[in-house]
């Protein structure tokens, strides 16, 4: 993870899930790290090709469309809010932090804010369980529905 990262990871309770050549994609942390800091990222995406990738989808203003989207489409708010339930509950098994309790990750339930957090808990999750990352995902070459090892490429060969 340091490697991928450039930097220590704090808090990581465990893998939530790896890439196809073994190394992290996915940590969970705990929701307080060592120094005491609340930390509401509970699943965090460590795998640098998907983390770029997903910093591009970002960069088009996408987050805004969906964001609309889940405003409008009352059965992807809904499915978007149990996201979000579903984020706490996994959240609370491993620790407790009173001051990010009700904060899941990504802007959810209402908004999306960060695909990096919610691509996090869908690629640890499974498929089904958060609508707008399986969306998301699903314009990722190589994302979903496996996750294709692209740690060894290059920019140059992207």
């Amino acid at each position: 993870m340091r490697a991928q990262l450039g930097r220590d990871m704090r808090g990581v309770v465990s893998i939530a899930r790896r890439c196809g050549c073994g190394r992290p994609a996915v940590v969970r942390t705990a929701p307080r790290l060592e120094d005491g800091t609340p930390f509401p990222t509970s699943l965090y995406l460590t795998l640098p090709w998907l983390t770029l990738e997903l910093s591009r989808v970002e960069g088009t203003g996408r987050m805004a469309e969906l964001t609309e989207r889940i405003a409008q489409e009352p059965e992807l708010a809904a499915a978007y809010r149990r996201a979000h339930e579903r984020y706490l509950a996994r959240r609370a098994e491993i620790g407790e932090a009173e001051e990010v309790a009700h904060v899941s990750a990504g802007g959810m339930p209402t908004r999306v804010k960060c695909l990096h957090a919610l691509a996090g808990q869908a690629l640890a999750e499974g498929p089904g369980v958060n609508p707008i990352a399986d969306e998301v995902l699903a314009g990722i070459e190589g994302a979903a529905p496996e996750l294709v090892c692209r740690c060894e490429e290059t920019e140059e060969e992207r």
